[in-house]
C-alpha cells in the first residue's frame, strides 16, 4: 500500500459523524423515488382506474431487482462498487426525471403509452435498487456498524419524508384544481433532486473522509478488490498485488455458499422479519380498517406511525445496553413476533383506532430495531471482502423476501379468480344440462 494501516489510527477516524450523515442520505436517496411512486398511487389510479397501476408496477419492479440481485452478489468480488453504486444512482436519478417529463409531456392524461413508459421506468427503478443496496450495504459491511445503521435509519426515513410529503400535498392540494397531479409532480421534483445530491455526495464526498480511507485500505489489505477505484478517487494507490512476496493464500475468503450456511440462521431472521411486516403493512392495514373517526384519513396515519416507529427504532441499536447481538436470542425475539398476527386480527374486528396505532407503532419499532440488529451483528468476525459478499447475500435475501410476497399474493389473485371462472362454468354446464333433460322430457 502507498499509505500503511500501522500508522496512528486516530488522525484517519475524522470524519465519522460525516459519514454517518452520509450514509443516511444515501439510504434516504435509495428508496425515496420508488416510495414516491408508491405514495401517489392514487393519482395513477385515477390516470389507470381499471389497470391496477400499483400491483403492476409493483410485480414489473421485483423480478428485475431479484434477477439484478442475483448476477451482482454472484460477481460481487469481481465487480468495481464505485461505479456499481454511482451507475445506480445514476438510474434513479434519470428514471425519477423522465417521470416527470413523460407526465408533461402528455399533460397528466395517462393513456396506454404512459402507461408503458411507467412500467418501464418501474423495472429500471428495480434495477438501480439492487445496483444500490448491495454495492451499499457490502461495502458498509467492513466499516464500522453505525454506517450500516445510518443507511438503514435513511431507508426507512424515505417512508417517512413519502408520508409527510403525501400529507402536505393533500392538504394543500386537496381543493384546487388537478391536485392530485400537483401533488406526484412535486414528489418526483423533490425526489429527482435527492438523487442528484446522492451521485455527488457518493462519488466526490465519501470516498475522500478519512475514516472511509482508512476502513477501504484495510479491506484492500485484506485481499478485496472492488475498493480499488474508490481508493483511486481518493488518491490512495493500491500497490498491494505488486508487492514483492505477496501471498495469495493469505487472502484466500469463504465462498459464498460457505457464508451462507454459516450465517443461514441471520438469512432466516432477515426473512421471517419482512415476511411479517409485509403481510400487515400495506395490504392488511387498506384492507381491514374498518370506519374510524379519522375517516379517510385513518390508513395515512396508520401507515406514517409505522413509518415514523420504524425510523425511531433504528437508533436503539446506538445504545450498546440495548443492542440484541446473540443469534439465539435474536431468533427468539423475531419469531415472537409472530404473535402480533393474532393480534392485528382481534384488533381490527374488535379493537378501535387506538388499539390498532399502538400495534402499528410496536410493528414498526420491532422491525426496525430488529433488521438493524442483524445487518450491523452479521459481518463481525470475517475479513473485508467476505463481509463485502455476506453484505451482497442478506440483501438478496431482503429482496428475495419482498419478490416470494409478491408473488405469492399473485398466485392467490390467480387462484381466486381459477376458482371463480370453475364455478361459473359448473353453474353454466348444470344450466345447460337441465334445460336438455326439459327438452327430452318434451
Amino acid at each position: 500500500m502507498a499509505t500503511t494501516l500501522d500508522q496512528n489510527v486516530v488522525p484517519k477516524l475524522k470524519g465519522k459523524f460525516q459519514a454517518e450523515v452520509v450514509c443516511f442520505v444515501l439510504g434516504l436517496g435509495s428508496l425515496v423515488a420508488w416510495n414516491s411512486m408508491m405514495t401517489i398511487g392514487d393519482y395513477y389510479y385515477k390516470l389507470f382506474p381499471t389497470y391496477h397501476p400499483s400491483r403492476v408496477l409493483t410485480i414489473i419492479y421485483l423480478p428485475f431487482s431479484l434477477v439484478a440481485m442475483v448476477i451482482l452478489t454472484h460477481n460481487e468480488s469481481r465487480i468495481n462498487t464505485r461505479m456499481r453504486v454511482i451507475t445506480g444512482y445514476t438510474i434513479f436519478f434519470i428514471c425519477t426525471l423522465l417521470v416527470l417529463v413523460l407526465d408533461l409531456a402528455i399533460s397528466g392524461k395517462g393513456g396506454i403509452v404512459h402507461y408503458i413508459g411507467l412500467c418501464a421506468l418501474s423495472a429500471s427503478f428495480g434495477v438501480a435498487d439492487a445496483l444500490v443496496q448491495g454495492g451499499m450495504v457490502g461495502d458498509m459491511s467492513f466499516m464500522c456498524p453505525e454506517f450500516i445503521q445510518s443507511y438503514l435509519a435513511g431507508l426507512a426515513a424515505s417512508g417517512v419524508l413519502t408520508s409527510g410529503l403525501r400529507f402536505l400535498t393533500k392538504v394543500a392540494f386537496e381543493k384546487s384544481d388537478n391536485g392530485l397531479r400537483k401533488g406526484a409532480l412535486l414528489f418526483f421534483a423533490i425526489s429527482t433532486c435527492f438523487e442528484l445530491v446522492c451521485i455527488i455526495l457518493y462519488a466526490y464526498y465519501f470516498p475522500k473522509l478519512s475514516i472511509v480511507k482508512y476502513y477501504r485500505s484495510k479491506a484492500a489489505s485484506e485481499g478485496s478488490k472492488t475498493v480499488s477505484a474508490d481508493l483511486a478517487a481518493a488518491g490512495i494507490q493500491n500497490e498491494t498485488n505488486q508487492q514483492v512476496g505477496f501471498d495469495d493464500k493469505q487472502h484466500e475468503r469463504l465462498s459464498n455458499s460457505q457464508l451462507f450456511l454459516q450465517n443461514i440462521d441471520y438469512a432466516a431472521d432477515l426473512f421471517l422479519i419482512y415476511v411479517l411486516t409485509l403481510s400487515i403493512v400495506p395490504g392488511f392495514l387498506y384492507e381491514n380498517t374498518g370506519s374510524h373517526q379519522l375517516g379517510k384519513w385513518y390508513v395515512l396515519v396508520l401507515i406514517a406511525v409505522f413509518s415514523v416507529s420504524d425510523l425511531i427504532s433504528r437508533y436503539i441499536p446506538l445504545v450498546e445496553l440495548l443492542k440484541l447481538e446473540s443469534r439465539k436470542c435474536l431468533l427468539a425475539a423475531i419469531l415472537s413476533r409472530l404473535l402480533l398476527i393474532p393480534a392485528f386480527y382481534f384488533t381490527a374486528k374488535y379493537g378501535d383506532q387506538g388499539w390498532m396505532i399502538v400495534l402499528v407503532s410496536f410493528l414498526g419499532l420491532t422491525h426496525g430495531y430488529l433488521t438493524v440488529c442483524v445487518l450491523t451483528v452479521a459481518p463481525k468476525g470475517y475479513k473485508g471482502p467476505e463481509q463485502n459478499a455476506l453484505g451482497n447475500l442478506l440483501v438478496l435475501i431482503l429482496i428475495d423476501d419482498l419478490s416470494s410476497n409478491v408473488a405469492f399474493r399473485v398466485f392467490l389473485i390467480f387462484g381466486v379468480v381459477l376458482l371463480y371462472f370453475i364455478v361459473q362454468l359448473r353453474y353454466i354446464i348444470r344450466v345447460e344440462d337441465t334445460l336438455k333433460v326439459g327438452k327430452d322430457f318434451k
